[in-house]
């Protein structure tokens, strides 16, 4: 491993990634609060977030191949910075909009540059293991952010000296903007951070290279390029929608406080995602991906309606085991996708994480659902139909190659686990 350094930065791009990105769930409720409004124009908040992804994906692959992963980068958390000090400067909801897309933006480009940038830092031959450790970095970072959240809470909740320091900076009843505030300083330290160090040229994989827009035009007639597309959106809305929506679950059904309680269960959600995926890794060298698929889907399903149909007592721990059997779908569906065909993967990869849309849209529904009916649980139910549609997936998928196990009669060939290594989520919070 020649560039430490480089190793070190990039696992900081996947914690602040996480950080910005999964802190939207603990804050849910308060942005109700503060804006006097219902689920619906709250759902537009991380709608304004992912978006973004939709939007950015696809053209970030062509501005890292053209301008190289620095400029991308610095350009990202620059993106980021503007956003976050433009939201605690103008926290108004139409503001509120634009900065989040800011931010959305920024994430959507740091996701497509960081990964080539890590095989190339730590080398191939260390690039499975330093992919696991950004995994714990993504997780740790989301687990990390409910509790920073309720620790500012507090600070302005406080009568000390530093707690008056706090309330000077935000508007009244506004102190989640100071997760905004933090986000703004951590953006800044990782500008300078990308401008100091030293940062390789890298080589890229076949299945690296974004490929030409008329290529990724061509794969969306694909029907097997669809039906992964819209898992990949089927499983971000199930994340997010989830993260989003169970603070406010609790508070109206329980009667729970949403910062004493609904963040540390928000807090529980990511860890125990990050656990799965830690038991994942190793479920794969002994399942076949498929099977592993479908009984994590199920038992998503189930702890998912006894979470919401269930006294508190329940929903407070099946609320994370539904995280716990989700952790391994992102990674699973994108091998899968990947496997399912011979070339393209590239340009492949980048439709795929165009499908981190999904997180956009969900929320949004689950609001309207819920003001319509009257019943947030009713509005969450909608969860159930992308649960259904990776459960689908996961029945129907053909794969030209299968993940092998310690019980596999055949050994995959050099090429294909070449391939397979090379196929690390962008997003950088999951190893396939």
């Amino acid at each position: 491993m020649k560039h430490k350094l480089i190793i070190l930065f990039v696992l900081c791009t996947f914690f602040v990634i996480s950080l910005m990105t999964n802190s939207m769930g603990p804050i849910f409720p308060a942005l109700i609060d503060s804006y006097a409004i219902g689920l619906t124009l709250a759902g537009l908040f991380p709608f304004a977030f992912f978006i973004a992804y939709g939007v950015t994906s696809i053209p970030a692959g062509i501005l890292v191949d053209k301008y190289g992963e620095k400029r991308v980068i610095i350009l990202a958390f620059s993106l980021a910075f503007i956003g976050a000090v433009t939201f605690v400067c103008l926290p108004s909801f139409s503001i509120a909009m634009f900065s989040l897309f800011c931010i959305g933006t920024g994430m959507s480009l740091l996701q497509v540059a960081v990964n080539p940038l890590l095989r190339q830092a730590a080398g191939p031959e260390h690039f499975a293991f330093f992919s696991v450790l950004a995994q714990l970095a993504f997780g740790g970072a989301a687990t990390l952010a409910p509790l920073v959240y309720q620790h500012f809470v507090a600070l302005d909740q406080a009568s000390a000296a530093s707690a008056n320091y706090v309330q000077q900076l935000l508007p009244e009843n506004m102190s989640w903007l100071a997760m905004y505030w933090l986000f703004a300083v951590v953006a800044l330290a990782m500008v300078l951070f990308a401008s100091l160090v030293k940062m390789p040229k890298v080589d890229k994989l076949a299945d690296e290279s974004a490929g030409a827009l008329e290529t990724h035009l061509r794969l969306f007639k694909d029907k097997t390029v669809l039906k992964f597309f819209f898992a990949i959106a089927a499983y971000v809305a199930l994340e997010q929608g989830l993260a989003n929506s169970i603070s406010v679950f609790l508070s109206q059904y329980h009667g729970l406080d949403t910062l004493s309680v609904g963040a540390n269960v928000v807090s529980d959600f990511w860890f125990y995602m990050t656990l799965g995926c830690l038991l994942g890794l190793l479920l794969l060298k002994l399942i076949d991906s498929q099977i592993l698929l479908l009984s994590f889907s199920l038992s998503s399903l189930v702890c998912f309606l006894v979470a919401i149909w269930g006294p508190s007592q329940l929903a407070l721990i099946c609320f994370p085991l539904v995280g716990f059997f989700i952790s391994i779908m992102w990674s699973v569906i994108f091998s899968l996708a990947l496997n399912s065909r011979a070339q393209d993967h590239g340009s492949f990869a980048g439709i795929l994480c165009t499908g981190i849309i999904g997180g956009a849209f969900i929320s949004p529904i689950i609001g309207v659902i819920s003001e319509l009916s009257g019943e947030l649980r009713f509005g969450m139910l909608v969860l159930l139909i992308p649960m259904a549609y990776i459960g689908y997936v996961a029945l129907t998928a053909r794969p030209l190659i299968k993940n092998t196990t310690l019980f596999s009669t055949k050994t995959a060939s050099k090429d294909d686990g070449s391939k397979q290594l090379a196929t690390t989520n962008t997003r950088g919070n999951k190893l396939l």
